[in-house]
């Protein structure tokens, strides 16, 4: 890398050996320092520390006694310099070991004991091998090692040591700093980590505005984050800028990036990297499902196919082939799509995606989930990963651009499932298998995929089974697939049975599935085939492996726990797993991981069949129950666990199943999160008279789902059902909480009016009630919506009520929380006296009860009011620990929102690069209060922008805060146009 400073020498063994306590370490990237092993070693005044610098930078080579006194004085030296020199390098070689600091030729010289004994040696290196990693096309590993050598810095280079050597030595060092940090933030934004990028490139243009790649970089990260207004006001900031420092205009590099931005150029969502530069993709999925090994027969079908994914790859052909399988389920769709898959690999060399889409059961893929994983598995970061359904489908598009990636798309319920999910762009293909024929699906192959010929069926049959058993019983095989309907799956599984059964000969099998009784429509056409296939495996079930198929294939979610399935079948773990172990063995059970378990969802369905068919009425809803009595039980102990002292559990219904134990905190979230898709599955499920009520307090406890971000929108769309069905069934008890519960989502999601209606009518409904909980709760909420919208002397009003009503229910927490609340009314309202007096009481309470995420709130509720009174450090104090509370504990829109907080706190010490760098952070991670928060952030970026000198992209931001602000109805809105008049008027 040219211009980096090197010094081989520092890197080779010295002649010293290292103490018995470590080896000897040195630092230049920082104050100039020496550590033996773990122990810091005294280097003497800020003249030594010079002349150590000065040695250790000279690459190992001998620097005589006038270069070191020009390198500490420079053209003024004191009189006694030489002997200073002397007094200095003797001093030093005291420290060191022996052998590090040599006399040669009236000059010294350091000798490194070590590799790595420097860490500007370390740095150089790593800079090097990332810069190798880059050349392959590791983007990822060059990334890593690059943020391993920025690590290395501790502050300034030299800091503190005096001399024109060390000062120039600083400037090359700092400036080598830079070019380090412009090279990782390019590998950021080739890897899609743009939305992290912005953050750091805002805070390093305001520490060096002149620089004109960060600005570079800055325009491409905000333009591929969705942000172009932002993106030409950053162009015209620094044009204006180097117009007024320098009297020259912006470089051609930085002119074309404005260019292409206006004329939105497709090329710049894609990595900006030459193609010579990383010649492979960073991530090459896998994702294909093992092929069977005895795959049979469809000859016609795999050459077809083969073909046509062929055209793909072919450079004259500059195609994207779609191939569409339709067919009845158990026709082996999957496994044609699977083997012809892996057939066409070295066809796509970039990789292959997989996902079931689950199209046959009652809960489709979302096409969006699909492309967060598919993204994720292409190498994006959580982080880059946009949230609408069309952005998400972009971004998947350009990461695909320029690959060849083979996209296998299984069980999709419709055309309009599947096209988000195609990947759009030359030498990309898709093969779609599904149960209807899609015919509006543009430019799809489409295949009709039929039952096997007898001779395919029957090689099926023998390739699993055996060639010696079948040759016994060429006629009885012939009738066990005829039974079959020469149904693939249907054939495999009755072929697997007989395989694992010795004793058993072909014609026993021919013999049961001659019973006329087990088959009466199991070989009718459509989905009755499918029934029948599956009936063939429910009936070879002992009796508790039955029961478990039945039961468990009640339940909606995508997956299940061992745990939970343990209390669908009122059985000890241990017995559990070993009857659905066996369940997989059959092939009608999967293992989705270890301790989970899911049902293909055509087999769920003929489970429900059996469940229906086989299983009393009572025992199914019994079962069902017991389900919903497992979540609610767990759920109140991940929420008691997480909110020591809090009433709420205590007023939720009563378990009649035990749940699971949790060690700590963590393992609670950790529960939940994994939980959330059955457990929200389980409340839809249970929103009927018997259950109804456990279904919404299950809802409550498990609220942190919400306001973590986790599964805000399914949780959403659940409390609105929960919502309806209380309405539907007269339950004014289940009606309260859900609205409550449905109005604090809302709430944090920004839709305050809404928010408000719900709350007020679980309010009203609570005065002919007697709920604790609502009684409390719905002021509560109610007072931090007013806060919200600004309303502070109703704030206040519920605010005192919800106080009152924690204390009647001696519910602490909740005191605590409606205090922390009416401690931001009253600092709204000038009361700021008052106001921290009542937040130190919200901190107390919290820390008396040892809680954690809850003390974090008061923390940020305390920062808020501190604020406020402009007590600026305080709050700065209270937000940061608030901060590392809601980071540890994975809330992630808390730890946005708290992030804005902060960024209000250093604009109000004008320190507007700080709080710059903290709103973007704010708008990477998003906040509580969804987009009239963003607006907010919005708000106050543009904000610091314009105290940083980069107007344009000032007005960018609050343009885009404004747009929120009158579509909500915001009285903010009025502050925003007040702060873009000047502008518009100059």
């Amino acid at each position: 890398m040219d211009g980096v400073p090197r010094v081989p020498e520092q890197r080779r063994a010295g002649s010293g050996t290292a103490a018995e306590s470590g080896p000897l370490r040195f630092g230049v990237l920082g104050p100039v320092r020496a550590w033996r092993g773990e122990v810091t070693l005294s280097t003497g005044s800020p003249q030594q520390r010079a002349l150590l610098a000065a040695l250790l930078l000279r690459e190992g080579r001998t620097a005589t006694a006038a270069e070191l006194i020009d390198a500490l004085w420079g053209s003024e030296p004191p009189s006694q310099a030489l002997a200073a020199v002397r007094t200095y390098a003797s001093r030093l070689r005291k420290i060191l070991d022996p052998g590090v600091l040599v006399s040669e030729s009236g000059g010294y010289a350091v000798r490194s004991p070590g590799e790595g004994a420097l860490d500007l040696a370390v740095a150089q290196d790593l800079a090097a091998d990332a810069e190798k990693a880059r050349g392959t096309g590791d983007l990822g590993r060059a990334r890593t090692l690059l943020n391993q050598a920025l690590g290395l810095w501790d502050g300034e280079p030299l800091a503190g040591v005096p001399g024109p050597y060390a000062e120039g030595q600083r400037a090359r060092l700092e400036e080598w700093r830079l070019g380090l940090l412009e090279s990782r933030l390019d590998l950021d934004l080739e890897q899609g980590c743009h939305a992290e990028a912005v953050s750091e490139l805002t805070a390093l243009t305001a520490a060096h505005p002149l620089r004109e790649r960060l600005r570079e970089l800055l325009m491409l990260a905000l333009y591929r984050s969705g942000r172009q207004a932002e993106a030409l006001a950053v162009y015209a900031d620094t044009r204006r800028l180097l117009a007024e420092e320098l009297g020259v205009d912006p470089r051609p590099g930085l002119r074309e990036l404005q260019q292409r931005i206006l004329q939105a150029d497709p090329a710049l969502a894609e990595p900006s990297a030459p193609v010579t530069e990383s010649p492979t993709a960073p991530v090459r999925p896998a994702q294909l499902p093992a092929s069977v090994p005895d795959f049979t027969g469809r000859s016609t079908f795999v050459s077809e196919l083969s073909e046509v994914l062929s055209s793909a790859s072919e450079a004259e052909g500059r195609v994207m082939a779609v191939s569409a399988l339709a067919g009845i389920g158990g026709v082996g769709k999957t496994t044609l799509a699977v083997h012809v898959a892996h057939r066409a690999r070295p066809a796509f060399p970039d990789g292959q995606l997989y996902v079931d889409l689950q199209g046959a059961g009652p809960r489709p893929a979302e096409p969006e989930t699909v492309l967060g994983s598919f993204l994720r598995a292409l190498g994006t970061a959580d982080s880059a990963i946009p949230d609408s359904l069309e952005e998400r489908a972009a971004l998947y598009r350009s990461v695909l651009d320029g690959r060849r990636v083979l996209v296998l798309l299984d069980n999709a319920k419709d055309a309009a499932q599947v096209r988000p999910l195609l990947p759009g762009t030359e030498g990309c293909a898709a093969l779609v298998t599904s149960r209807v024929r899609m015919l509006d699906l543009a430019g799809a192959h489409l295949v009709d995929l039929d039952v096997m010929s007898p001779e395919e069926a029957l090689a099926l049959f023998t390739k699993i089974v055996g060639d010696e058993r079948v040759a016994a019983e060429r006629e009885a095989a012939l009738d066990v697939v005829a039974a079959c309907g020469f149904l693939p799956l249907a054939i495999r599984i009755a072929a697997s049975r007989l395989a694992a059964r010795r004793t058993w000969t072909v014609s026993v099998l021919a013999a049961k599935l001659a019973d006329e009784r087990r088959r009466l429509d199991e070989l009718q056409a459509g989905d009755l085939a499918v029934k029948a296939t599956f009936e063939l495996g429910y009936g070879q079930l002992e009796p508790p492996q039955a029961r478990a198929f039945r039961l468990l294939g009640l339940a909606d979610g995508p997956d299940m726990s061992l745990a939970a399935a343990a209390a669908v079948l009122d059985l000890p773990a241990e017995d559990t797993e070993d009857v659905l172990e066996s369940l997989v063995d059959t092939s009608l059970l999967e293992s989705a991981a270890p301790g989970r378990y899911r049902f293909h969802d055509l087999v769920r369905l003929y489970a429900r069949v059996c469940a229906e068919r086989d299983e009393r009425p009572g025992e199914r809803e019994t079962a069902m129950s017991r389900l919903l009595d497992f979540y609610l039980a767990t759920a109140a102990r991940a929420y008691a666990i997480e909110r020591p002292g809090d009433r709420t559990v205590t007023h939720l219904e009563e378990s009649r199943y035990e749940g699971c134990l949790f060690a700590d905190a963590a393992q609670a979230t950790d529960w939940l999160l994994a939980e959330a898709e059955p457990l929200l599955a389980c409340v839809q499920q249970s929103l009927r008279p018997a259950t109804l009520r456990r279904a919404v307090d299950l809802l409550l406890a498990a609220i942190d789902l919400a306001e973590s971000g986790a599964g805000s929108r399914r949780y959403e769309t659940t409390a609105m059902a929960a919502c309806v069905a209380a309405v539907a069934h007269t339950d004014r008890h289940a009606e309260m909480r859900a609205r409550i519960t449905l109005a604090q989502v809302l709430s944090q999601s920004g839709r305050f009016e809404e928010a408000e209606r719900e709350a007020k009518r679980a309010d009203l409904l609570n005065e002919t009630s007697d709920d604790p909980w609502t009684a409390s709760t719905a002021p509560n909420q109610l007072g931090i919506i007013a806060i919200c919208r600004s309303a502070y002397a109703d704030a206040e009003r519920y605010l005192l009520r919800a106080i009152r009503a924690f204390q009647a229910d001696e519910n602490k927490p909740g005191e605590a929380s409606a205090v922390c609340n009416l401690s931001r009314t009253l600092a709204s309202m000038g009361r700021t006296t008052r106001a921290i007096e009542l937040a130190r009481r919200g901190i107390k309470i919290y820390d008396e009860l040892g809680m954690s995420v809850r003390l974090a709130n008061a923390r940020y509720a305390s920062g808020i009011v501190l604020t406020q009174a402009g007590r600026l450090p305080e709050a700065l104090e209270e937000l940061d620990r608030a901060l590392q509370i809601f980071t540890e504990s994975r809330q992630r829109l808390w730890e946005g929102t708290t992030h804005f907080r902060i960024a209000q706190v250093h604009l109000a010490d004008r320190r507007p690069t700080q709080a710059a760098q903290h709103a973007e952070q704010a708008l990477a991670l998003g906040c509580i209060g969804g987009d009239w928060m963003r607006a907010n952030a919005l708000t106050i970026l543009g904000k610091a922008l314009e105290a940083l000198g980069q107007p344009d992209r000032a007005r960018a931001c609050w343009l885009d805060a404004l747009r929120v602000y009158e579509a909500t109805g915001s009285s903010e809105a009025s502050e925003v146009r007040g702060l873009l008049s000047p502008i518009a008027a100059a």
